[in-house]
Formats: C-alpha cells, sequence, structure tokens
C-alpha cells in the first residue's frame, strides 16, 4: 500500500481512483464495510482503491475538549488500512488550515485533482469543510460537475438490539474491560504497541517477569484488570511471533508506587526473552479479573498463579 501524507503527493500518473473518506478510527467492521465496497468497485476497472482520512480526530483541532480518546494511532491506522489490500492511503494533517478550507475547495483539490476519484463512498452522516459545510448533498452536486459518483453506505447494525457499531461502542466496551465484545466489532483483538521499556522489575523478583510497554504506546489501553492475550514481536514486515501472555494493565495497587496505569505482559513459559528496546503489540483477548490491592505478597503471587493458569486455559494452551 501506498502512503501519502498531501495531495500534492499524489503522482500525476497515478491514474483515476475509488474513494472512501472517513476517520477510520479503529478500523472496525462498520469502516470495513465501506472499504470493501470500494475495493470491489475498483476491481471492475483499472482503477485505485484509496482510503483517505487524518491524522487526528478533527475534534483534536475543533474542540479539542470534547475529543474522545483514538482507538488506534497512526502508525496503527495505516497497518490496518494496508491489511484491507487497498492501493493508498492519503492521510492528511487536520490541522487548522485543514480545518479553515472551504467545502468545495477540499473536494476540488483532493477528490477531483489530485485523486481522479470516479466514486466516492462515505457515510450517511458525513461532513466536511469549514465549520462542516460540506455534506452528502454538495459532494453529489460536485460528483455531477466533475465526473464522479457518491454512494452512501449505511450503519453496520449488531444483529442483538440493532445498534449502529461506532468508534464510541468500542470505547466504551474497552472502558469497562469487556475486550471479547470488542474484538467482535473490530473483527480482531484490541491491542496496544509501543516499545519495551525498564520498570521496576517486580514482576521478576515476584517470579513472573514482565515486557512493560513504554506509556507513549499506540492504541486504546482498556480498564485497568488482568487479561489473557498475546505478546507479539516482529523482526521484520514479514515475520512476527505470538507469545501467549497474561496481562496486566493498572498502576499496582499492591505496591502503590506507580503514578500512572501501566501495560505488562507477562510471557507464559519465557523467563529469558529479552526485548527491551523491541516495538511489540500486546493483544487483548479476554478479562481475567479487576486490579485490586492485596494485603500482602503471598496472596498477590497465588493469585498470579491463578491468573496464568486462567490465560492458558482461555488461549488453549493447558
Amino acid at each position: 500500500m501506498r502512503l501519502f501524507r498531501e495531495a500534492s503527493e499524489v503522482p500525476s500518473d497515478f491514474g483515476e481512483s475509488i474513494v472512501a473518506i472517513g476517520k477510520f478510527d479503529g478500523v472496525h467492521a462498520g469502516h470495513r464495510a465501506i472499504i470493501d465496497r470500494m475495493i470491489v468497485a475498483s476491481a471492475a476497472g483499472d482503477r485505485r482503491s484509496v482510503a483517505v482520512t487524518f491524522d487526528r480526530n478533527p475534534l483534536a483541532t475543533l474542540a479539542p475538549e470534547r475529543c474522545p480518546r483514538p482507538l488506534v494511532g497512526n502508525g496503527q491506522k495505516i497497518e490496518l488500512l494496508a491489511e484491507t489490500g487497498i492501493d493508498a492511503t492519503l492521510m492528511l494533517a487536520f490541522d487548522e488550515e485543514l480545518a479553515s478550507e472551504d467545502a468545495q475547495h477540499f473536494a476540488a483539490r483532493v477528490l477531483v485533482d489530485a485523486l481522479r476519484a470516479r466514486r466516492v463512498y462515505v457515510g450517511r452522516d458525513f461532513r466536511f469543510g469549514r465549520g462542516g459545510a460540506g455534506n452528502v448533498e454538495l459532494l453529489q452536486r460536485m460528483g455531477s460537475e466533475h465526473g464522479f459518483v457518491v454512494e452512501i453506505i449505511d450503519d453496520i447494525a449488531s444483529a442483538g438490539d440493532g445498534r449502529r457499531v461506532s468508534s464510541t461502542w468500542v470505547r466504551e466496551l474497552l472502558s469497562s474491560g469487556d475486550v471479547s465484545r470488542a474484538a467482535k466489532l473490530l473483527g480482531r483483538s484490541p491491542s496496544v504497541s509501543g516499545e519495551v521499556v525498564h520498570g521496576h522489575k517486580r514482576g521478576r523478583e515476584l517470579g513472573f517477569p514482565t515486557a512493560n510497554l513504554s506509556p507513549d504506546s499506540e492504541g486504546f489501553v482498556p480498564a485497568d484488570g488482568v487479561y489473557a492475550g498475546w505478546l507479539v514481536t516482529r523482526s521484520d514486515e514479514l515475520r512476527s511471533t505470538r507469545y501467549p501472555a497474561a496481562i496486566s494493565v493498572g498502576a499496582n495497587p499492591t505496591f502503590g508506587d506507580v503514578d500512572q496505569a501501566q501495560v505488562e505482559a507477562y510471557v507464559l513459559d519465557e523467563h529469558d526473552l529479552d526485548l527491551y528496546g523491541m516495538r511489540v503489540d500486546v493483544e487483548f483477548a479476554e478479562r481475567i479479573r479487576g486490579m485490586v490491592a492485596f494485603e500482602g505478597i503471598e496472596k498477590l503471587i497465588e493469585t498470579m498463579h491463578d491468573d496464568v493458569v486462567r490465560t492458558r486455559e482461555i488461549l488453549g494452551r493447558g
């Protein structure tokens, strides 16, 4: 997949394209429905499939106090979009300049001039341009003028209660620790990606050495607690190793010497892994319990042994 950071980076010989526009935070099932339609449409002719997205939630610039935490960082988003099989992503910086751009000028600059769009896929509530003045109707009028068709993709909803699949719903589930339900909406295990850094080494002292992720890791960290999941290392873009892991999220209330929530992964049966300085993914499969303060080290160690047993059961590693 090719990645462009500015519309001006798209080469003049790129050709005609089929485009999907959106925030794509999490690249969840609803987003993939739009992307899948785009890919199928691009296969019918000699046209490129292109996702147009942004490097941050527009609210981060327009109303920071109302901006939710992102489900994925930009690096994760780019990888997830690449995995869908699209030809290119245009990730625009949603700064003050872009926020103030006239809707018609934006569409002409990006869709017409840069991408030579012939079909554009958007959600029903799509808005664009200064003050959100651009809507689907405006985009359709511009399409009639410039030779592209606009298709509206209806929301994907759950079969149980008909609730719309959205990044908001995924955030709610992760905030409550329900990573298994979140995985169903995402179509993959929720994950955090970051560098392994040195911690207090208390896990090693207790017999459970952990890989501690840097506080600036990418991804939405779920509610405090202990989870079964996987630690994934990548030696290059093509190879990776997945280790079953018991994962702790929280500030370690038993000792009370950690100021902020940490993500720590204990890799089962691997005590000599040297992961320091490596970038890894920690994937959450199922929550085992909440985070509690224990009265004494013995009770903590006993519970950690139980956590490992439950992790083996959940991951089928008994």
